[in-house]
């Protein structure tokens, strides 16, 4: 039985990379009824505009994926912004979601909740076992601050709040703005950049030593959309491809892939942010039948090419407009 056909769904940050995915799943799973307020008309930062959007959109279920992103760079020049506006925009709209009777409401959250020493793979259970990494805490602990709203408001007000862990994410449509991006675009467009000047290396932070987990964006969606048609726990759901590589490794693949030869130089006086990151992803494999299915090598083929062909478009993305945790 599909549960998802024939609902209203309001999907915040439904335009952006991730939320463009979700919608795409969304659809194929049968709702046609999809409502995503837009930033230039409703912010939601503020709890007229909450409002607002829930009495335009009337929806049986909010899919919550709007959020103030960055790189560590950017978060470390950002931490006000990335507190504030996360936990600002999700307090509120949780709350608001509850009074309107919306039925299900889904909150995608962030590996950067997890403590800085965490045991790879990262349990749920571990969750609360210590503080965040530093460069990106505040980012990650506003986040987590929807996973204790929404089981407190399980627990008083019997609303369906589920929350999801996500790791990072990469893919075609990602922002390649330099002074804003993740690893994995800003690594692409510098080794692309590099190939095509000339240039005899490239200058990457850190020693390449943390180890990352990355999901492909199509492979994120589907997990998300099948928890919002399975999943009614309280429990997080970590949502991962379970699979480890190291910085340094990251950087030699993309490098093999554009064709840049160049020699890449370490920049040890940048921080290498969480020293390991990778999720245990049972538990979405046994509540809604998750796994990921596109392989790292794949999935940044496929980015690389998405980028080569849509140069323009990548560089003229941003940060704090994007959609996805």
């Amino acid at each position: 039985m599909n549960r998802l056909r024939g609902k209203r769904v309001m999907v915040t940050g439904g335009s952006g990379f991730l939320g463009q995915q979700v919608v795409t799943e969304l659809e194929r799973a049968g709702v046609s009824d999809i409502f995503i307020p837009r930033s230039r008309q409703y912010d939601l930062r503020q709890g007229t505009a909450i409002i607002r959007a829930l009495e335009d959109a009337r929806p049986d279920m909010v899919v919550h994926l709007a959020a103030v992103v960055g790189g560590i760079g950017a978060n470390r020049k950002h931490p006000g912004v990335f507190f504030y506006d996360n936990a600002i925009m999700g307090i509120q709209l949780l709350h608001e979601a509850y009074r309107f009777g919306v039925d299900k409401m889904v909150i995608v959250g962030t590996v950067c909740s997890y403590p800085k020493f965490t045991p790879a793979p990262f349990r749920e259970d571990d969750l609360w076992n210590g503080y965040p990494e530093e460069t990106n805490a505040p980012y990650g602990l506003a986040k987590k601050m929807m996973l204790v709203q929404a089981q407190a408001y399980r627990q008083e007000f019997d609303f369906n709040a589920i929350y999801l862990i996500q790791t990072n994410l990469y893919g075609p449509s990602d922002n390649f703005d330099l002074e804003s991006s993740h690893v994995i675009p800003a690594l692409i467009r510098k080794c692309v950049e590099a190939k095509e000047e000339g240039k005899g290396f490239i200058e990457c932070w850190g020693t390449g030593a943390a180890t990352r987990e990355f999901l492909y964006v199509d492979d994120a969606a589907q997990g998300i959309v099948a928890a919002a048609e399975r999943y009614d726990g309280a429990n997080p759901v970590n949502i991962g491809s379970g699979e480890e590589v190291s910085i340094s490794d990251l950087v030699a693949l993309i490098a093999e892939l554009v064709g840049f030869q160049g020699e890449i130089r370490w920049d040890s006086t940048k921080p290498d942010g969480q020293p390991r990151r990778r999720l245990e992803t049972t538990r979405a494999k046994e509540r809604f039948d998750f796994e990921a299915r596109v392989p790292l090598h794949e999935g940044l083929r496929r980015t690389i090419d998405w980028y080569l062909g849509h140069r323009e478009e990548a560089r003229m993305s941003g940060t704090t407009s994007v959609a996805t945790p």
